[in-house]
């Protein structure tokens, strides 16, 4: 949908472009990711694991439930030792998302919950020069398996975070947590999960892009 203005007020729901919220994410900026309406309807703060700061860490922890993940590919998983939480077979998550076992990094933390830690353990995961033996086990930042075959096989936050990773040319890790109201609203009270129409408002409120998994989903099907 398009942004429509009447005295500088928004009068329709829009999502942002696509382009322009590729070059703030490869610029180190959060974006707003909302699924399928028929799904989680769920809108995701997103942003490269590359680029997380304790600041923004920090800021991604106030706005949203807290439980914050890190999407990877399977392959990097392997090479880090870090198998699923629940088996395949025994998953009874209807939306199959994939956690693995929760981890730290070993080197500059203490707990491994203040958002200095976590930002640390998620730029670590991000680093190719960082093995299975630099992380402990358990921890307090949450692995997400991407399915293989990305978008094109499963219509997730977690998929969508490697493909916004691979568009823009940077290490495939993304760090993702779903927006959480801390007000009453029309669409839902306080401590519930922010729908479409309150994402909006929040991208808006902080300059960020809004975009939507099917957008990106359009992107791999088109072949870019």
């Amino acid at each position: 949908m398009t942004k429509k203005l009447t005295n500088g007020i928004t009068t329709s729901f829009y999502f942002d472009d696509i382009e322009d919220a590729l070059a703030a994410f490869k610029d180190g900026d959060f974006l707003v990711v909302m699924d399928d309406e028929g799904r989680e309807n769920e809108g995701d703060l997103i942003i490269a694991a590359s680029h997380i700061t304790t600041e923004k860490m920090a800021s991604m922890i106030r706005f949203t439930s807290g439980f914050v993940c890190i999407s990877l590919p399977a392959q990097r998983l392997e090479e880090l030792q870090l198998p699923l939480m629940v088996s395949e077979e025994a998953q009874s998550d209807p939306h199959k998302t994939a956690f693995t076992v929760s981890v730290d990094y070993k080197h500059g933390t203490t707990t491994g919950i203040s958002a200095h830690d976590r930002a640390l353990t998620a730029r670590s995961l991000a680093s190719s020069t960082n093995t299975a033996a630099d992380f402990t086990r358990p921890g307090h930042l949450m692995p997400l398996r991407a399915r293989e075959g990305g978008l094109l096989t499963r219509r997730g936050h977690t998929e969508a975070g490697i493909e916004l990773c691979r568009l823009t040319g940077l290490p495939k890790a993304a760090v993702l947590c779903e927006l959480v109201l801390d007000y009453d609203t029309a669409e839902g009270k306080s401590g519930n999960m922010m729908r479409r129409d309150e994402c909006r408002k929040f991208a808006d409120k902080r300059g960020l892009k809004m975009i939507s998994v099917e957008m990106l989903a359009e992107l791999v099907r088109m072949g870019l």
